[in-house]
């Protein structure tokens, strides 16, 4: 029996010609760089590099100027939205403004954990489920308001209002004991004549009966469940000035004046001026409670993706993040320091091993679909060389994964579990020995019963890469015999791509596999991307050990941490096993900082310190 492996690397190597040019020119130009001062992470002989020699922290460790200016890139094409408050902002360029303009009450550690460095220390009790917030001296808005116990509680109240238009009430609000009746009683007093929730406590009292304003600094709030979760992204942390907001309807609050043009945040930096969609120009907040701002001013602007290396190498931004595909081609350049961190998210191939039971709101497990086969499915692992797909189409900057948990979350992650590597005459072996014949002179093998097999194959259209990935997995397959064809013969658009998913709930069922990623939040907790109820599980795979490990990870056991990375180990171990999607590859999160800047960290949890952001010079370095 012959197999196709000359095929394979004729295809790959014409596939990935534009990538190891990009690569050779790095290489030519990293000799120029000389190493020394200004020297940024350079490649290996392969053209590949290593991301664990790239910082988190700038090197200038200057002092900052006085009346220092600084100009901060956000890389979109789009214009940012301007929902200046964290209730109602859903994310996107938004988030990084707010960054400046607000933070949360809570402090956060390198892992994602509440820690008692925020405005806001905490005290829980797991046996009545509750979690007491006080809120440390001299805490101030930056109209000069104090923040107050009241201000918390009416950001909980504004969210659970059914006249709130954001994105922010779901199970972290229906967990608080009272939050869904104070949701359904308010719905009712609209139709009573009730536009504001001021009108509707003065007639009714406290709203929300979990929620309990002890004194001005304090809060304590009961929970329905106490788990783990609650204690790393399971709390809404920021409060809302309640001096300003509480006699607005809620329904426009957030397209107000107030959000939109005048935000009045607790962060180290307050708005001085607004070009809609384009630029906000800031000045220090002079009541910012954890120090005295460095900055004389701070200019946050939209750039283009395409324009984002010339405003860097003219010292026009000081600070954007860096597309990793481009990284190879400007790895010398001199004035700007390249930090990284490892991505929350990361890239798999899925199986569709069921469809979303829309009435019971849960995946149901099909064990008659085409790609029920665990041999099968441990042999399109094994064809695929990841550790190549990494050097060549990525640079290194995005590296071979080993499981479903990323490294950013590096307490949880097994990073030491054994997974297949690229080995394609295991892949076929696996293959032969499950039925799915391949003849001599046959083109592709049949399925178990010598019938026709075709696969199908989702993948969306990204950016100038995805077209050569999806070859790449394609002709893996192809070489170990398998017919897989890309669904409807081309890329999918983003939209289109999770609608046909299932994001909806509605399973395009000529999907047998996938490409996609997913991105962790704070929580580590796998079950909302991968967990029964969840319309990210796309593989629509459960099982009861799955289940019951999932389960575990949120149960009052572990709150010891010990215990619950020992739980999460035993699911990594369980889905190696089991292979309803397998990981492909981690990436890298690049940021370009001009080196005047000092006092600037990526990593997780510094964005607190924002405050101490300074530059040494009082004009940008230029590239030689």
């Amino acid at each position: 029996m012959k197999y196709k492996t000359w095929k394979f690397f004729s295809i790959i190597m014409a596939a990935l010609i534009f990538s190891l040019a990009a690569c050779s020119d790095s290489s030519e130009s990293s000799k120029n760089n000389g190493g020394g001062e200004f020297a940024n992470p350079q490649p290996d002989e392969n053209g590949a590099y290593d991301f664990n020699d790239f910082s988190t922290k700038v090197d200038n460790t200057g002092e900052p100027i006085d009346g220092g200016e600084l100009t901060y890139g956000i890389v979109n094409d789009s214009p940012f939205e301007g929902t200046l408050n964290y209730n109602f902002n859903s994310g996107g360029q938004d988030s990084y403004i707010l960054q400046f303009l607000g933070e949360s009450l809570l402090g956060v550690d390198e892992n994602f954990m509440y820690d008692q460095s925020g405005a806001m220390t905490f005290e829980y009790d797991v046996d009545k489920k509750t979690i007491t917030f006080t809120i440390k001296d001299d805490v101030k808005w930056s109209d000069g308001e104090p923040l107050t116990a009241d201000d918390y509680k009416y950001s909980y109240e504004v969210i659970g209002h059914p006249g709130y238009d954001g994105v922010r009430y779901g199970s972290t609000m229906t967990n608080i004991k009272g939050m869904e009746e104070y949701h359904n009683n308010v719905q009712g007093s609209k139709d009573e004549g009730y536009q504001t929730i001021k009108e509707y406590r003065e007639e009714n009292g406290d709203t929300i009966s979990g929620i309990e304003v002890i004194d001005d600094e304090t809060v304590k709030i009961t929970y329905k469940e106490f788990s783990p979760s609650l204690l790393s992204g399971g709390i809404w942390s920021y409060a809302m000035p309640k001096h300003i907001f509480a006699g607005m309807p809620v329904d426009e609050i957030s397209s107000s004046d107030e959000v939109r043009k005048h935000p009045v945040g607790l962060g180290p930096y307050k708005v001085k001026e607004i070009v809609t969609g384009e630029s906000v120009i800031m000045s220090p907040n002079e009541y910012y409670w954890r120090g005295e701002p460095q900055l004389e001013e701070l200019t946050l602007k939209m750039v283009s993706p395409s324009n984002v290396i010339q405003e860097l190498k003219r010292g026009t931004i000081d600070i954007a993040e860096f597309p990793n595909d481009k990284y190879a081609e400007y790895d010398d350049m001199t004035n700007v320091q390249f930090l990284a961190i490892p991505d929350p998210s990361f890239q798999f191939v899925g199986f569709k091993l069921g469809s979303w039971d829309m009435e019971n709101g849960k995946v149901a497990t099909d064990p008659n679909m085409k790609m029920a086969d665990k041999a099968l499915r441990e042999a399109m692992w094994y064809a695929v060389d990841i550790d190549t797909l990494a050097d060549k189409f990525y640079h290194g900057l995005s590296w071979k994964a080993n499981t479903l948990i990323p490294p950013s979350h590096k307490e949880f992650q097994a990073s030491d579990l054994d997974v297949p590597s690229y080995d394609p005459d295991k892949a076929n072996a696996l293959l032969d020995d499950a039925g799915y014949e391949w003849a001599e002179g046959d083109e592709y093998r049949t399925d178990k019963d010598g019938n026709e097999l075709k696969i199908t194959f989702a993948a969306m259209a990204n950016d100038e890469t995805s077209e050569p990935v999806a070859k790449y997995f394609l002709q893996s397959w192809e070489d170990i015999g398998l017919n897989v064809e890309l669904l409807d013969g081309r890329l999918q658009e983003w939209n289109t791509f999770y609608e046909r998913m299932g994001e909806n709930g509605e399973d395009d069922m000529k999907i047998d596999v996938f490409l996609t990623a997913l991105q962790f939040g704070t929580d580590v907790d796998p079950a909302g991307l991968f967990g029964p109820k969840s319309l990210f599980n796309f593989s629509r795979y459960e099982s009861e050990e799955s289940n019951a490990l999932l389960e575990d990870g949120q149960s009052v056991k572990s709150l010891d941490k010990e215990y619950r990375m020992e739980v999460y180990r035993d699911w990594q171990e369980l889905m190696i096993e089991e292979i309803p999607q397998f990981p492909t590859l981690y990436q890298s999160r690049l940021t370009a900082v001009n080196r005047r800047v000092t006092n600037y960290d990526v990593a997780t949890g510094a964005d607190t310190y924002l405050y101490e952001l300074g530059v040494t010079e009082e004009a940008p370095i230029l590239e030689e």
